[in-house]
């Protein structure tokens, strides 16, 4: 269980004029400005959470 998969995201849009529930879901991804990365843990609750703000991130890699 050492090999956790992660899942690198890269935030590419603002979340000014967003609902406020895109901008919530970004600040739980640990994303609120633009070009910051992250690597989280991938997980079904995380791969949500990218798909509700799939035109805000990118994700850059999968490991």
């Amino acid at each position: 269980m050492a090999d956790k998969k992660t899942v690198t995201v890269e935030q590419i849009g603002s979340p000014l004029r967003r609902p406020k529930i895109q901008r919530q879901t970004l600040v739980g991804l640990g994303l609120n400005k633009i070009n910051r990365r992250r690597t989280l843990e991938d997980t079904p609750a995380v791969r949500g959470m990218i798909a509700k703000v799939s035109h805000l991130v990118r994700v850059v890699d999968e490991a």
